[in-house]
């Protein structure tokens, strides 16, 4: 099925003054110019700001931090590290290119990386396009936070990637609830999504997202799984793994995974390539890559597109995605839809339907981290076209649809959170197209997560620094 393409413009922003007249990749990626005072800074945005910051706020906390010399970072950089998704760069420096390079990443990393401008202040009203509000924090000194979830009596669950879950109640953060299955946290992976049962006020049943760990012959391995409890006082009770995705695997990244409840009892979620885009997406004999389907209790749907394919895991909906970390129905007319990260450019946004290959990693619209060519289609017969792509890679992570009636020119729009650009962006859907985009909270820190509250609010999540903020809608 073909689809409109749209192309996102994004300025990068720069982290050193004097730089004019940028030439382009294929990706929009700013590149060096013969003569410049500092190419390792252009070195950096180009190619390393996409996953550690545009302000290297994003590096965590390391023993090569307070080492003497430079040689760990300079072997990062050459070598990469592939079970953390750090592509090597020695065909695409020289070393040279890598000593500067290293220098500039150790002696640039902020020691208080938190301390990032805010993008509003509290109190005063932000002016949009065509709604006002004012920016309240909810909650403060979270570490990471990934899922959220609100209760009946707008009691609001939180996930820390970390592998630790809270309760936030009239103003207070609960201890860290007691009860969670083994956790990977490492990388990308640690306690991911929430979600409620439809019926959770009849059956209490809170579902969460994980990257499980298990440990063969001394080796930690993981993969993306899903368990349901109940929650009693703090603590998590009936526990019930539901899903676990097949292979583990040594990396620590690509874990998928946004959780969905359509108003069938269906639970949407995705899981990423793992980082092996070649081993996985295009077969249907494993987890990675794909759109899954359940049933609340973990069960297949009988008319998931795969389960009488030979081989297939009968859990699959559709494949072919890369990094999938936006899952939403829409309210309107239940479809779903999903936002995916790419490689260096070509984040999507796809309406993902039933049995439907998205090309990932035989199309794309990015290139990879070294700046090579993953592959030189942009489409195929049989695989899908995106709804919408950012080229730039924005780092979409979090989507909501707007439900209520809170924000009256918001009515059924899409929320899009930016890791790399630190921003939400507003969507405007008009049928399968996308008619329009608007960027809010510019520069806030990198938005994890955006869900609607029990009375219409829009509550968004942010890492660097880990808290959760309100947009109270201001009449213009």
């Amino acid at each position: 099925m073909k689809r409109t393409l749209i192309i996102s413009t994004v300025v990068i922003a720069v982290a050193f003054a004097g730089i004019t007249g940028f030439n382009y990749l294929r990706n929009d990626a700013p590149v060096a110019k013969s003569g410049e005072e500092n190419p390792a800074a252009i070195n950096y945005q180009t190619y390393c700001a996409g996953c550690h910051g545009e302000k290297l706020e994003k590096f965590t906390a390391k023993k090569w931090m307070d080492e003497p010399d430079n040689a760990s970072v300079i072997k990062s950089i050459k070598m990469g590290i592939e079970a953390e998704g750090m592509p090597a760069f020695q065909n695409t420096f020289t070393d040279a290119e890598i000593k500067e390079l290293a220098a500039y990443v150790k002696k640039g990393i902020p020691t208080d990386r938190s301390a990032l401008k805010p993008a509003v202040k509290e109190g005063d009203v932000t002016k949009s396009e065509v709604q006002d509000f004012i920016v309240e924090t909810v909650v403060a000194g979270l570490n990471v936070p990934w899922g959220l979830v609100f209760l009946p009596d707008g009691d609001l669950l939180i996930s820390e990637r970390a592998g630790t879950l809270h309760r936030f109640s009239k103003g207070v953060l609960s201890p860290p609830i007691q009860g969670l299955p083994p956790i990977r946290a490492k990388g990308q992976g640690g306690l991911l999504d929430l979600c409620l049962h439809p019926d959770y006020a009849e059956n209490g049943w809170i579902y969460l997202a994980y990257s499980a760990l298990s440990d063969e012959k001394g080796k930690a391995l993981s993969n993306t799984a899903i368990m349901r409890a109940r929650l009693n006082g703090n603590t998590l009770v009936d526990q019930q793994v539901i899903f676990t995705g097949v292979p583990f695997t040594d990396r620590s990244h690509h874990f998928g995974c946004k959780l969905a409840f359509d108003d069938k009892g269906h639970l949407f979620f995705g899981i990423g390539d793992r980082g092996q885009h070649f081993d996985f997406p295009q077969l249907l004999d494993n987890a990675n890559g794909k759109i899954h389907r359940i049933n609340d209790d973990g069960s297949i749907p009988k008319d998931n597109p795969f389960v009488n394919t030979k081989g297939a895991l009968p859990s699959i909906y559709s494949y072919g995605h890369r990094n999938p970390q936006g899952t939403s129905i829409h309210p309107v007319t239940g479809e779903l839809w999903v936002s995916e990260h790419g490689p260096r450019g070509g984040d999507e946004l796809n309406l993902a339907e039933p049995g439907k290959n998205y090309g990932w990693p035989v199309i794309s619209y990015g290139i990879n981290y070294d700046g090579s060519i993953l592959t030189e289609l942009t489409e195929r017969e049989g695989m899908e076209q995106p709804v919408y792509y950012w080229t730039p890679s924005i780092a979409p992570c979090g989507m909501t649809f707007l439900t209520g009636n809170r924000y009256k020119k918001w009515e059924n729009n899409l929320f899009v959170g930016s890791l790399r650009f630190e921003y939400l962006e507003r969507v405007v859907l008009n049928g399968h197209s996308v008619t329009h985009t608007e960027k809010l909270l510019e520069g806030i820190g990198r938005v994890r997560n955006v869900v609607v509250s029990n009375d219409g609010l829009i509550y968004v999540a942010t890492e660097n620094p880990g808290k959760i903020v309100r947009l109270v809608p201001v009449e213009k």
